[in-house]
């Protein structure tokens, strides 16, 4: 298995006797080239799972491997896509592609040529003169993955890269973040909110319960690629995640604001990207 989970807790210290439980008994794993997606309400554990694979925080307890090693911190087999790209503002496309290539000492035309390849991928190769501010959002993303993808790494996280952009932006996205997934055959774990948008992209979703966050379900996405998000078996899983959610979603909200408040399950049924907790 390229990533392997095994009773993964993870817990903080909160004051001096206290401590907040937020991923317990935490079991899956990703095999190569296999794009895997964490659902679940806010607040579940998903962005933590995405840092502890990343080495950026460790487990309390439990075994966490890539590639069969123990994780000990960050490596060049990992690299995380935000949210927000997180590109230098004072650099152009093109140095922020190849900032992390200088960083492993690979000389400079060789890394040039490498950045060209990753932004003709994303399709931003006439852009490589262009700063940040220039761009669009959605552009940004295209560049922070162009940065991610030509470190060559073994596993791409990616937390929840496409929350902040339009519904339009976001469709053409996840077109081409499939085809470079098939492309590249690398093995992915996709942070969201978004119902559509994990059937979407993913051969399997996970589905996660409220802190303590625990792998509560598991749905196999079996339609065929390209995804179309109007097709049937899309269709259907995704009423399937939502009634799973939406119970998850009622013990956030009962916890919040006490026994007599209910979901309303049909404001949510109506939203057309099933989008569940996003922004908070």
């Amino acid at each position: 298995m390229k990533v392997d989970l095994n009773k993964v807790n993870k817990s903080y210290t909160k004051g001096k006797n206290d401590s907040l439980h937020v991923l317990e008994d935490i079991d899956f794993s990703i095999k190569e080239g296999e794009f895997v997606s964490l659902l679940g309400p806010s607040g579940c554990g998903k962005s933590t799972i995405l840092k502890l694979i990343a080495g950026l925080s460790h487990p309390t307890s439990g075994d966490l491997k890539v590639n069969g090693t123990p994780v000990e911190g960050p490596g060049t087999d990992r690299v995380v896509v935000f949210q927000e790209g997180g590109l230098f503002p004072w650099m152009t496309v093109l140095e922020n592609v190849t900032y992390g290539l200088k960083i492993k000492k690979m000389k400079r035309v060789e890394a040039e040529e490498k950045a060209m390849e990753g932004l003709r991928m994303v399709h931003l190769a006439n852009f490589t003169n262009a700063y940040p501010h220039e761009l669009s959002g959605g552009m940004k993303q295209r560049v922070a993955i162009a940065r991610a993808l030509v470190m060559d790494p073994d596993v791409l996280l990616m937390d929840e890269p496409f929350a902040a952009l339009d519904e339009q932006t976001r469709l053409i996205l996840h077109q081409e973040l499939q085809d470079i997934w098939q492309k590249t055959g690398k093995t992915i774990l996709f942070i969201t909110h978004n119902i559509r948008e994990a059937l979407t992209l993913s051969d399997r979703v996970l589905l996660m319960s409220t802190r303590p966050g625990t792998i509560k379900q598991t749905f196999n996405v079996q339609a065929s690629r390209p995804r179309n998000p109007s097709d049937s078996i899309i269709v259907d899983l995704e009423k399937r995640v939502m009634a799973e959610l939406e119970e998850e979603m009622n013990k956030v909200l009962k916890e919040e604001f006490g026994d007599d408040y209910r979901y309303k399950t049909d404001s949510v049924r109506d939203r057309d990207n099933s989008d569940m907790g996003s922004h908070i």
